[in-house]
């Protein structure tokens, strides 16, 4: 399933991918075999934040093993599980820290000041996963180095946008995550995408073609707070990238069937633009910009004696960005691969 999905990732040109949590131990022994070039050769290569940090009975809100996400409930056992991460070398350590939408605890003050204290003292950045502007501004003081998912409760205000920039700290707006949930209902055309076909399972398509998804999206009580969470999350990041705050992006994709790995990729370089950023630093943002985050040196740029990780397009993307999706071929670790060039 792994193999698949890298695979995935690699025909549309996402050349390496972070997964920020919920990954089991065997995620590690599959980085070193993709390394040594023994699993998923021309799929994306992988970097992971380990299983990362959540609450107890509070966020991630799913129902999965203590094998994939700790849930300290002190500030020692905060840096314990960061201890124990840091022995395989994780890329970053991921928090969870909202509540939901008020609908769960929410991650306390000094569980995130513990895990950002040991990570740091263990030579490891940490991404913080938030809803509101509170919750930015209060990790962005303790020393945050990521903030995973826009700001969408509100406007962002010049003093975390000055923070942010003296900081350093990067922001991954995600724009695709909220936009899934009503995407392919406003418009089901985009099931006719040939560019979208090849990522496409045959029953998520039939399901996201019904009149039954439609009308179950339309009448979600949530479906208006999503509509807003996103029109929200697009002003805040040209606010942002105008305060000079560094971005990278990244979709969520795969973490639910509604975020296509692959496709939501230059979707979200198309949400982007929404915000006014330019074209330019869309692509620099999922290029230099994530490679960055990620602490992938030797990638994210076109250099002598970096890795060769690179697309080719039949159009310019400064003049449109869904010019992205022209993919021509697909270049990965010096090598042509399977891509879906047409």
């Amino acid at each position: 399933n792994v193999d698949a999905q890298l695979e995935q990732y690699g025909r549309y040109g996402v050349t390496s991918m972070l997964s920020l949590g919920l990954n089991r131990d065997l995620i590690y022994a599959l980085r070193e075999r993709q390394q040594k070039g023994e699993f998923a050769k021309d799929g994306a290569a992988i970097f992971t934040a380990g299983r990362g940090i959540g609450v107890p009975g509070g966020a991630p809100a799913l129902n999965v093993s203590s094998q994939q996400v700790y849930r300290p409930s002190t500030a020692e056992e905060a840096r314990t599980h960061v201890r124990e991460m840091a022995g395989h070398h994780p890329d970053m350590i991921k928090i969870w820290v909202d509540d939901i939408r008020g609908t769960m605890p929410k991650m306390r003050p000094e569980i995130y000041r513990a895990v950002i204290e040991e990570a740091h003292q263990q030579h490891l950045r940490v991404a913080a996963h938030i809803y509101y502007a509170a919750d930015a501004a209060a990790l962005v003081k303790l020393g945050v180095d990521v903030i995973a998912h826009s700001v969408r409760d509100k406007d962002v205000d010049a003093s975390l946008v000055r923070a942010m920039k003296e900081k350093g700290v990067y922001y991954i707006p995600t724009l695709e995550l909220d936009d899934s949930f009503f995407l392919y209902a406003d418009h089901p055309e985009l099931l006719n995408d040939p560019f979208l076909a090849g990522a496409l399972n045959p029953e998520l398509r039939t399901m996201l073609a019904s009149r039954e998804w439609r009308d179950k999206v339309e009448s979600d009580p949530n479906t208006k707070k999503n509509r807003a969470a996103f029109d929200i999350a697009v002003r805040n990041l040209g606010v942002i990238h105008a305060g000079g705050v560094k971005i990278a992006m990244g979709t969520d994709s795969g973490a639910t069937p509604l975020r296509i790995q692959g496709y939501a990729e230059h979707l979200e370089l198309e949400l982007m633009t929404r915000s006014g950023i330019g074209a330019m630093a869309a692509l620099v943002s999922a290029t230099q910009g994530s490679a960055s985050v990620s602490g992938a040196a030797d990638r994210g740029t076109l250099q002598a004696r970096k890795v060769a990780d690179f697309i080719v397009l039949d159009g310019n993307p400064l003049d449109d960005i869904r010019n992205t999706r022209k993919i021509s071929a697909v270049w990965h670790n010096g090598r042509k691969i399977l891509s879906v060039a047409r």
